[in-house]
């Protein structure tokens, strides 16, 4: 199988970013989407809702239905499922994306914040795997596929930002343990992180402005990845943890070039929780 045309993706988050990227790419095949997100006004700072981004999904090729809630509540979590089996007959695939990302260190982040990773990252991702399983089930090529790391116990990935670590292993230990739990039902669960940093909005406004984008890849690098791992047979690919190079390298693409965000006068920069490209080689 190489397309997705036909099949259901249920995403969190997805307005603007990298979960947007995947949802158009799903759509060029012609699947459906259906997003859960908070955006359903302009934000000043950044661009796209929910409402724009289902508009894109459709001009592209896929069906797409906008869910407008918080990933945090229940309710709203299991209203966007509820619309995937009502609208589209079912969920073929999971795209856990949300996430907070807050790097202070332990002294100097609020509880408030901390709280807010844990919520979104670990629990929301639990949560939206979770209740969308008996829907999973009922697909001949399930997959649930979460925007986080590979685990790695060295000191010091928590040493330096505790409470981010903390929560995007959360949605880490998400893939690890529900890819056993669900081998024998023939659900993939993987994870997929990114080589080098991406040009989103969290780059942009968060950790360097347009240096930082100059440093980095765009979002439709792991789109193509993502594609690539969710046409796979659910029950031989489960419980990876993918890198997006990595994944296209698999597929024979090797000429990255084409996903630089900036000029390529600057080097790339390794993501959080993988070591320097140089150290890599």
């Amino acid at each position: 199988m190489s397309t997705l045309s036909g099949r259901t993706l249920l995403m969190s988050g997805g307005s603007r970013g990298i979960g947007l990227a995947i949802a158009l790419r799903a759509a060029r095949d012609g699947a459906n989407v259906v997003m859960l997100a908070k955006t359903s006004d302009p934000h000043p700072n950044l661009p796209g809702t929910v409402h724009t981004a289902v508009a894109e999904v459709e001009r592209a090729g896929g069906r797409a239905a906008a869910v407008v809630g918080d990933v945090r509540k229940d309710e709203d979590v299991q209203r966007a499922v509820d619309v995937a089996v009502e609208r589209f007959g079912g969920v073929d695939v999971v795209v856990n994306n949300a996430s907070a990302l807050d790097l202070r260190t332990t002294s100097d982040i609020a509880m408030k914040s901390y709280d807010l990773m844990q919520d979104i990252n670990a629990r929301g991702t639990f949560l939206l795997s979770k209740l969308a399983i008996p829907h999973l089930a009922n697909s001949d090529r399930a997959h649930v596929l979460t925007l986080s790391p590979p685990l790695d116990l060295r000191p010091k990935w928590a040493g330096s930002y505790l409470a981010y670590t903390m929560a995007k292993y959360g949605m880490s230990l998400v893939t690890l343990g529900l890819a056993e739990e669900l081998r024998e039902s023939g659900v993939a669960v993987n994870s997929l992180w990114p080589r080098t940093t991406i040009a989103t909005a969290a780059i942009t406004n968060l950790l360097g402005g347009d240096e930082a984008v100059e440093r980095a890849r765009v979002p439709e690098i792991m789109a193509d990845a993502a594609h690539a791992i969710l046409v796979r047979e659910s029950r031989s690919c489960t419980g990876n943890f993918f890198i997006d190079e990595d994944v296209l390298a698999a597929e024979g693409i090797s000429d990255l070039d084409r996903y630089r965000a900036g000029s390529g006068a600057q080097p790339l920069e390794a993501d959080l929780f993988l070591d320097p490209l140089e150290e890599a080689r």
